[in-house]
């Protein structure tokens, strides 16, 4: 995990491990969100990620800046970062935006889908079949998120993907908050029919999968129950 190297950062504190830079913590952060490892309201002690990485105050602070620009952290005054904790009201108003935005989303890549190549879609689908057929449930949360992204990524704006992968990271702790393990990942077949229905240039029916799909995960929440913040980030952010 960490390197022999050593490193002196600009505070004079020991790095052990330099190679970690902030996009490399975002995205490990990032990971552990995205397949629920890491509960919503979970203390992100800058003095515990300095152990994890192997490197000073001043990246992990960049870091953590770079992950609450992306909705991701929470900093709250005198008490430090946590990962962000939606309420009911947001949990409603994550999904309205994803309806507003996404149906419309694949009624376009379906209307121009003879001019789109498609092949990271139908390889990702192939890889949450994958993730399904050996009941690995991190790696299916995780795919699960990523082919809305995938999906925003076809459009070829970076606005829209930079809003949906924003979206959906707030989705994943949404359902990692309000969710069972039985809801916590999309329901199987459903992004494969919403695929099908873009290749066959079938706007309307791409829409309203969509529309279904995105109704059948937010209806699965059960706005009662809370999962609980974990202590263990060595044990989170270094495992894969």
């Amino acid at each position: 995990m960490v390197s022999s190297t050593h490193h002196q950062n600009s505070i004079g504190k020991t790095e052990t491990n330099p190679g970690s830079d902030e996009n490399f913590i975002v995205e490990r952060i990032y990971k552990a969100v995205m397949e629920q490892r890491l509960a919503p309201n979970t203390k992100l002690s800058e003095a515990r990620l300095c152990e994890t990485f192997g490197v000073g105050r001043m990246r992990i602070r960049r870091a953590l800046l770079l992950l609450s620009s992306q909705g991701i952290v929470e900093l709250q005054s005198n008490r430090g970062a946590y990962v962000a904790c939606p309420d009911k009201s947001e949990a409603t108003d994550v999904f309205a935006a994803r309806l507003l935005i996404e149906p419309p989303l694949v009624r376009l890549l379906a209307q121009n889908a003879s001019d789109l190549d498609l092949t990271v879609l139908v390889d990702h689908i192939a890889l949450e079949e994958a993730a399904r057929a050996r009941n690995e449930r991190t790696e299916i949360i995780r795919l699960s998120g990523e082919f809305h992204t995938k999906l925003a990524q076809a459009t070829s704006n970076k606005f829209i993907f930079r809003m949906m992968r924003e979206l959906v990271t707030r989705t994943s702790l949404i359902v990692g908050l309000f969710g069972s393990s039985q809801n916590a990942s999309c329901p199987d077949d459903e992004h494969s029919n919403i695929l099908k229905a873009i290749q066959s240039q079938d706007p309307e029916n791409a829409e309203q999968l969509l529309i279904s799909h995105l109704n059948h995960i937010q209806n699965g929440l059960d706005m009662d129950v809370r999962q609980q913040p974990q202590d263990d980030l060595v044990a989170i952010l270094v495992s894969d």
